[in-house]
């Protein structure tokens, strides 16, 4: 009986009509090649910074959840809790170093680039 509504639902769905969508409407009209094709070293080192920056807040996220795991595994074991409070306040205070470098460098990076 299940198959029977399941499987006219599903074939609307895979013969529905694809609709091109235009590359502004998924970016919210920000043109997102505008940093690619610069030459310039201000843009160059800014997209390099940013992206760094990017890269270690996705590493401070996981460091702290790996201290978040440590401390949910560690099943009453005070060692092992006090090992894990030191994995997440190290990643707390990486994330919130990482995040204040962050602004400070946009800031700047804003003020070189607008000087021009």
């Amino acid at each position: 009986m299940t198959m029977s509504i399941a499987v006219p639902a599903l074939a609307g769905v895979i013969a529905a009509p694809a609709y091109a969508i235009d590359i502004n409407t998924l970016t919210g009209g920000y043109d997102v090649s505008a940093g690619l094709n610069n030459t310039d070293p201000r843009t160059i080192a800014a997209n390099i910074i940013k992206i760094a920056l990017g890269f270690l807040g996705v590493l401070a996220v996981v460091i702290i959840l790996i201290g978040g795991f440590k401390w949910m595994t560690a099943a009453g074991n005070e060692e092992q809790i006090e090992e894990a409070k030191k994995v997440l306040m190290a990643g707390i205070i990486g994330l919130v170093i990482i995040l204040a470098s962050w602004g400070i460098a946009n800031f700047v990076l804003s003020s070189l680039i607008s000087s021009i």
